[in-house]
């Protein structure tokens, strides 16, 4: 039975997003959870004291390099939708850097009368002097794209002296060639969209020109994820390029003759991700090549000169080499070198590599340590800008409790603290712990352990949190809400690295796809029972949160593994595997868990599927409490998802709560007082759940 056809399921009126009937349910729930959770003077005082964290003026103002501006979106009190600014580089340095406001988004919404939230800027580079602003009503991932003026800080308007571009509502992308012309993806009409409602169609758009009479450059298919297009402006290299996603993790890239419509295929694995800098190819591998008469494994980087690998050569430089504890994070050049973040059993390491220096290893490529990093943490290379910044980088290094420090260096010099983050919570006598558990299949999994030093030889009350999905790694890093809502209150704080991430490059993530799905739940079921096994805490002291597809993590956990936990947080899932390629973007997902359409793929996905199981679920066997929250206005991961799966437990007489954000998108959150609300309210329900006595 298809998905479709599944018409004996009576809660499939919830999927009926902006439903009064389905609105007028989620409102009630709404209430009942404000009232059980949200009443105390404890959880107004740490609402406020997460608020007052988000708001401060104290934290860093993380910025975007372009050129000699930093650009920087900033929320505080008195601007809780945002403002667009910028800054020079000397100027930031300062303790007081003097901010250039572009876009006041809170007077943009009071003037326009909408729920604007920001989606980010496109700068045109080198001039910086016009920009394409996206804009989403309530947090959706659909976004309006306008242009932006930056000399007279005022929108073009399509009809306007300038007509400037300008896209309605849609999952839309739109990219600089240059001032007067944009390659453009967006709802065109019938047809325009993949099946994932992303865009099939890519054309190039010249300013004054009505869209209906863009010129298409590339279609894809419908079972496309989606097709894109854009240009690399770097002088003496200039290249346009067309790219088609046939699945989330298959892609083919080709350089776009602009003048014929030529393409030239990068014939590589589709399943790699290529990219390029000045003359130099680089192919990052998801899984082993043989070609030339060399095997490449998995995770490993390749290097060749672009012109001479379009003329046939294929002999590649192996700039990285994964092995058993060490994996690539990321990477990104400067004007003359590629900068490299690995991680080491799941702890950061950065180096810079030359090439055509010597002597290397391969003749080809020097590599050093690019600078140091503290164990237990996480150090991210940003701001990276080869064409307008020479050697330039930034810095940023967090642990579980040591709060981020953001620093400014060069290739060759040492890097040198241009801001601190301050202390939100007290870290005192807290250590940061690594463990590693042994899953159903052998496999040791890693975790990491917050708790109090005095704590160790008692279990105590402790929340695990866990994602496992889409190559999507998990890294340490400093949370001032997990620290004032957890922490404070003497529980531990437990960070699971299962498979299905990417902390041990590709493999870590594809040994967990489709039929092989179920080592995820089975990695998570064993780091919850080697927490009760070294005595850290106990079945009924333990609690689980995971959100998207670690909300669908929490949903087996409920279903599948009830007995290893005291409560559950289960936030924007997916729940319902049958429908969830018929919902939203759910159909772009099926190269990670399959197509519940087919026999054979239903037959593995159904075994772990949240909402079948627990339709069918024995009433006697009993499930922890669990708090469902979603968003009404998230676009990505249907709520009907999270409003079936309440509804369904509740019926069956289950201990369940459920809160629905009517905005904020798949963040959950559209500002900052939401989010606030979102972390205190999580936290309120564990510390009743977990923590006796309370």
């Amino acid at each position: 039975m298809s998905g479709a056809e599944q018409s004996n399921d009576p809660y499939l009126w919830l999927e009926d997003v902006t439903g009064e009937r389905a609105l007028s349910w989620a409102r009630a729930h709404n209430e009942v959870v404000i009232e059980q959770f949200a009443t105390s003077d404890r959880f107004d005082d740490l609402d406020q004291r997460i608020l007052s964290m988000l708001d401060t003026d104290t934290r860093i103002a993380y910025p975007t390099r372009r050129g000699a501006w930093l650009y920087n979106f900033w929320r505080d009190a008195e601007h809780p939708r945002g403002l667009w600014r910028r800054t020079t580089f000397d100027d930031y340095r300062t303790d007081t850097p003097a901010w250039d406001v572009l876009i006041d988004l809170d007077a943009l919404a009071t003037a326009e009368g909408e729920n604007w939230v920001w989606g980010g800027a496109a700068v045109l580079r080198p001039d910086q002097h016009l920009a394409l602003i996206s804009l989403s009503r309530g947090g959706a991932d659909a976004k309006v794209v306008r242009e932006f003026d930056l000399t007279s800080r005022q929108f073009r308007a399509p009809d306007g002296p300038e007509q400037g571009f300008h896209l309605p509502e849609a999952k839309s992308q739109l990219r600089w060639i240059d001032a007067d012309t944009v390659y453009v993806g967006t709802d065109f009409g019938p047809g325009a969209l993949t099946d994932s409602g992303y865009p099939r169609v890519v054309k190039r758009w010249r300013r004054g020109t009505p869209l209906s009479e863009a010129r298409t450059v590339f279609e894809g298919e419908p079972g496309d994820v989606m097709v894109s297009a854009g240009y690399d402006r770097t002088p003496g290299y200039e290249r346009h390029w067309v790219a088609r996603a046939t699945d989330f993790f298959n892609e083919s890239v080709y350089l776009l003759d602009p003048d014929d419509g030529t393409l030239r295929l990068i014939d590589v694995p589709s399943d790699a991700a290529e990219s390029w800098y000045k003359n130099w190819l680089l192919v990052q591998l998801k899984s082993s090549w043989e070609i030339a008469g060399h095997r490449y494994p998995p995770g490993a980087l390749l290097a060749i000169d672009i012109d001479e690998f379009f003329s046939g050569a294929r002999d590649f430089d192996l700039v990285f080499e994964p092995d058993a504890h060490t994996s690539l994070h990321g990477y990104g050049w400067t004007e003359n070198h590629l900068l490299l973040i690995t991680l080491e059993d799941v702890q950061t390491k950065l180096h810079v590599l030359t090439p055509g220096a010597a002597p290397s290893p391969s003749g080809l490529w020097s590599r050093e340590p690019l600078a140091d990093t503290p164990p237990m943490a996480t150090t991210s290379v940003m701001n990276l800008d080869p064409l307008e910044s020479g050697d330039e980088f930034m810095l940023t290094t967090s642990g579980f409790t040591t709060p981020a420090t953001l620093l400014a260096g060069s290739v060759g010099a040492t890097a040198t603290p241009l801001k601190h983050e301050p202390e939100y919570f007290d870290a005192a006598g807290l250590d940061t712990e690594q463990f590693f558990a042994r899953s159903d299949d052998g496999t040791m999994v890693p975790y990491f352990v917050i708790r109090h030093r005095d704590h160790r030889g008692t279990p105590g009350p402790t929340v695990i949190s866990g994602y496992g999905g889409f190559e999507v790694s998990r890294t340490p890093g400093y949370s001032g809400v997990a620290g004032m809502g957890w922490l404070e209150r003497g529980g531990t704080w437990v960070m699971a690295n299962i498979r299905g991430g990417g902390e041990y490059g590709p493999q870590w993530h594809t040994q967990a796809q489709k039929a092989d799905r179920h080592k995820v739940y089975e990695d998570f079921s064993s780091v919850a029972r080697d927490l009760v096994t070294r005595g850290i805490t106990t079945a009924v002291q333990l609690g689980a949160v995971g959100g998207s597809n670690g909300g669908l993590l929490m949903g087996v956990m409920l279903t599948r593994y009830p007995e290893l936990f005291g409560a559950i947080v289960c936030q924007v899932p997916l729940l319902d595997m049958k429908r969830y390629h018929l919902l939203l973007a759910g159909a772009s997902w099926m190269a990670e868990y399959g197509d519940p359409d087919k026999p054979e793929e239903w037959d593995y996905i159904s075994r772990y599927s949240p909402y079948q199981i627990a339709a069918a679920a024995d009433p006697a066997r009993a499930y922890p409490p669990i708090l469902i929250t979603t968003s009404t206005r998230d676009d990505r991961v249907h709520p009907g998802h999270a409003r079936k799966m309440a509804a369904l437990l509740e019926s069956q007489g289950r201990t369940v709560w459920y809160h629905e954000n009517i905005e904020g998108g798949h963040g959950g959150a559209a500002d900052n007082k939401q989010m606030a609300f979102q972390s205190t309210l999580i936290y309120e329900f564990f510390t009743r759940m977990l923590m006796t006595g309370v």
